[in-house]
């Protein structure tokens, strides 16, 4: 199975095929508005202005698996995202990362790039206790936390797996590599 053999929905509940994006560089990244990491949306966003032009695009999946940290609907956490941090990227309905309702999007990007480099003592600690408590987290290649952001290149294939403690600008060099 490929990426851009799936469908989605949109957070209005379109249904959208992953083809769309063919072409584009991807950031696939699981989120939650009530999470310690949730001002990551401003440098993703910020990641979104400076390259989209170029044919990178952001795909926002609300995940409420990890401490219940996106607990609204669809409508509310797209309102939240828009007045605090004014995303533009696009965002989809809210989905499980891990487990037996997985999104067929993560089970892809996780088989693809199952180890997420980890950089930095601190990067190291923080993720070594978010695994203690991350409940979901079952298999070596789940996802341990939200925004754990994966790099897709022009050809559909997942080619980078980004903690949550990386910054979204640890990703542009790889991006401007791909663009």
């Amino acid at each position: 199975m490929k990426l851009y053999d799936l469908k989605v929905k949109t957070n209005k509940g379109e249904e959208v095929s992953l083809k769309n994006y063919e072409g584009k560089v991807l950031v696939i990244v699981n989120t939650a508005t009530g999470c310690g990491f949730t001002p990551q949306y401003k440098g993703l966003e910020e990641l979104y202005q400076k390259y989209n032009k170029d044919g990178l695009e952001i795909l926002d999946f609300p995940c409420n698996q990890f401490g219940h940290q996106a607990p609204g609907e669809d409508n509310e956490i797209q309102e939240f995202c828009t007045a605090k941090y004014n995303t533009t990227f696009p965002r989809f309905t809210k989905i499980d990362v891990n487990g037996e309702n997985e999104s067929e999007v993560f089970t892809v990007c996780k088989n693809e790039q199952p180890i997420e480099e980890i950089k930095g003592l601190k990067n190291k600690t923080a993720m070594k206790m978010i695994s203690k408590i991350s409940t979901t987290c079952k298999k070596e290649n789940d996802i341990k936390w939200n925004f754990t952001k994966f790099v897709v290149d022009r050809e559909g294939n997942v080619v980078g797996r980004y903690a949550p403690t990386s910054e979204p600008s640890e990703m542009e060099k790889q991006i401007t590599e791909l663009l």
